[in-house]
């Protein structure tokens, strides 16, 4: 399998426009430590005595080391897409007639309602075709978080002292 190949999930996600599957996370994070460290903000839980500097640089230590290695790769969220698609000899959830309403794909047409558009265009035009459209959407710019932030976002607010 090619690389390209190797970027979309068995449930119908494509990985390559996923932040943590492309990179993004690992290096955004990576130049947030980088300036955390260089500006020397270890003073802000002096201030805001809910703020656990050290559990931050923490966190931001593990997201820039740590890159999702993509669902065909070993990585992802642990599901049974990836036991039920092999046991079907699917290559992908999108390839099964019973995408629609399988109770292991729920999940992703609630969180990432797209997949029942990927799933018809495999469909209609083939899963490799699908996938080289996605791959040129990924090389475009498109990704998961337009559709994500709306859902996922949250205001969080620090007290003062």
């Amino acid at each position: 399998m090619d690389e390209k190949n190797s970027r979309y999930g068995i449930c119908g996600v494509y990985c390559g426009q996923c932040p943590s599957g492309n990179g993004r996370v690992k290096a955004f994070a990576g130049e947030l430590k980088r300036l955390v460290d260089t500006v020397r903000y270890d003073w802000v839980g002096d201030v805001v005595k809910s703020f656990k500097f050290e559990e931050f640089r923490r966190g931001l230590e593990w997201f820039a080391n740590a890159q999702c290695p993509m669902c065909l790769n070993g990585g992802g969220a642990p599901c049974e897409n990836k036991k039920c698609a092999p046991q079907k000899k699917l290559e992908s959830c999108l390839l099964c007639d019973d995408y629609l309403t399988c109770k292991h794909t729920e999940y992703h047409r609630d969180w990432y309602p797209f997949v029942v558009d990927n799933y018809k265009r495999v469909k209609e035009v083939g899963f490799q075709k699908h996938l080289d459209e996605e791959e040129e959407k990924s090389k475009a710019g498109v990704s998961l978080m337009s559709h994500l932030e709306r859902r996922c976002c949250k205001i969080v607010k620090l007290e003062d002292k």
